[in-house]
């Protein structure tokens, strides 16, 4: 009797321990943002600029995070089962790199930096069946002294195909993807505007 007391106590226990959380039940799945998305033509390799990714210290772990609007939207939750395959900033620049054809920072000298300082990277649940991935932050053009050149605010959503982790996945890489997009447009129309000149070529 006082075994199954005790194995009672723990199931108990561990069950409280996943009380509020998603996928408490099913296999650890650990997640990157998967390989670079196809493109027509050779990337350029832009190495005279270098891409450097921050975020705050509280996003520095593996943990994929989700709020729910609905109910406490100023709450931080993350996956019981589902994990990052590093610290966000870390994918995220890995992706934009693949993307953008730049040398991440610090790998040899480079003319300019482009900083993306992401504030938001979250999967957000209007409901309990519908959320979409969420990207926010500022790009930022410096040049060979590390002055600011010009800079760009960014905020994505994209829906997720699923109300899970994996759905998560999905659409916090589509808005990464659609970030790379973005920078794209907003280096072209920075050099139309005669910004950033020491920084291209």
């Amino acid at each position: 009797m006082r075994r199954f007391l005790i194995v009672a106590c723990c199931l108990l226990v561990a069950a409280c321990y996943s009380a509020g959380r998603r996928g408490g039940d099913s296999a650890l799945a650990i997640y990157d943002l998967g390989p670079p998305e196809v493109r027509k033509g050779d990337v350029p390799k832009r190495r005279d600029l270098a891409l450097e990714v921050r975020a705050p210290l509280w996003m520095d772990s593996m943990g994929i995070e989700y709020r729910l609007a609905y109910d406490e939207p100023a709450r931080l939750r993350d996956y019981t089962r589902a994990r990052w395959a590093g610290p966000p900033a870390q994918l995220i620049q890995q992706r934009l790199v693949q993307q953008l054809g730049m040398r991440p920072a610090g790998q040899g000298r480079a003319r300019c930096v482009l900083r993306i300082d992401v504030d938001a990277f979250a999967q957000i649940f209007s409901d309990p069946a519908t959320s979409r991935g969420h990207l926010q932050g500022r790009a930022q053009l410096l040049d060979s002294t590390r002055a600011l050149v010009t800079i760009y605010e960014f905020n994505i959503e994209k829906a997720a195909p699923s109300a899970d982790s994996r759905g998560g996945v999905v659409a916090l890489t589509a808005a990464v993807d659609q970030l790379a997009h973005e920078i794209v447009t907003w280096e072209e129309s920075a050099s139309r505007e005669g910004k950033g000149a020491a920084c291209s070529g």
